[in-house]
């Protein structure tokens, strides 16, 4: 299956998904750390509007277990920090892999952190999927939009080439193949032009290449450096979705680095916060009375005086 069908089927809110009190979800994202190591104007990270820290390793694992055990399929390895920053992602990918039985676990990076070595030690412990978030077209723009030197930039794109290779070592050697992929904002005119070109020179080392719209991250973001984002969270271009009711509520689960379950991809103050997953089971938090609460109201179409309102106050 491709990352595009995978993401498609996760955005789809179905009848048997569409009600508050909607199944295990299919996929779930764990938050090994909160830290990241870039400073994007479009996203809240930056603002550091909660404490920022690591999963403890017996939660991870009690946890990964406990979603596994519920039906969960896919497993993220990262939610809104940089999990190349982790010193055990490869242990907390083979333990997925191989103590809980996930058939796909995948992980998103900015790709400055994934270094040849770091890969391969993560595609040996069976990730399916990496995927980089590739938004800049050159040195000069990337510098300017996350503060990290200008000569990172070049380091992402030779680890994004790099990472090619060490796929083709490892697949040969063990028979397993991590897909490898990439997304970037979908920008205009000019800006646009310029990224089709960089996703240009980067295209033959990625299986698959998609576009995504900028998102105003839960409100904290709206028109930041005069941009205008999409509201709410539409996934990805091509396959868009209504804002409302919000598919991020129904068939996803987003668990942070201190075990709170969220009901947003871009929880970054903890005003979604569901449930603390150190003191309650996760089907408890997922069915809990305020997760029940806020998607009445979305079910309703109707988020006024919710969490949610300031994430579509852009439409």
């Amino acid at each position: 299956m491709s990352i595009t069908s995978r993401i498609d089927a996760i955005t789809r809110l179905d009848e048997e998904r569409g009600c508050e009190t909607p199944p295990v979800p299919r996929s779930v994202k764990i938050e090994l750390t909160a830290r990241c190591d870039a400073r994007c104007f479009f996203c809240a990270s930056q603002a550091r509007l909660r404490k920022k820290g690591d999963m403890d390793w017996l939660l991870y694992r009690r946890l990964a277990r406990e979603v596994r055990e519920l039906g969960v399929e896919e497993l993220g390895l990262f939610y809104l920090g940089v999990s190349f920053l982790c010193d055990w992602l490869p242990e907390a990918i083979g333990f997925a892999k191989q103590e809980c039985g996930y058939p796909y676990v995948f992980l998103t990076t900015n790709g400055r952190l994934a270094t040849p070595d770091r890969v391969e030690a993560c595609l040996r412990a069976g990730l399916d999927s990496l995927k980089f978030s590739f938004n800049f077209s050159g040195a000069t723009q990337f510098h300017e939009t996350t503060g990290v030197k200008i000569s990172a930039y070049q380091d992402v794109i030779s680890n994004i080439r790099a990472a090619r290779d060490v796929r083709n070592r490892v697949e040969k050697s063990t028979g397993k193949c991590c897909g490898l992929y990439a997304s970037s904002i979908r920008y205009d005119g000019a800006q646009q032009a310029r990224m089709t070109a960089a996703v240009a020179r980067i295209a033959p080392y990625l299986d698959e290449h998609y576009w995504l719209p900028l998102c105003g991250q839960a409100g904290f973001t709206n028109g930041a450096r005069g941009t205008r984002p999409a509201p709410g969270n539409p996934g990805r271009v091509g396959a868009l979705r209504k804002p409302v009711p919000c598919w991020s509520l129904f068939t996803a689960g987003h668990i942070t680095y201190d075990g709170g379950l969220s009901a947003c991809c871009f929880d970054h103050d903890g005003r979604f916060r569901m449930g603390d997953l150190r003191q309650e089971l996760f089907m408890d938090a997922w069915h809990s009375a305020g997760f029940r609460q806020l998607r009445a109201a979305h079910l309703k179409e109707d988020v006024r005086g919710t969490a949610c309102e300031r994430c579509i106050a852009c439409e």
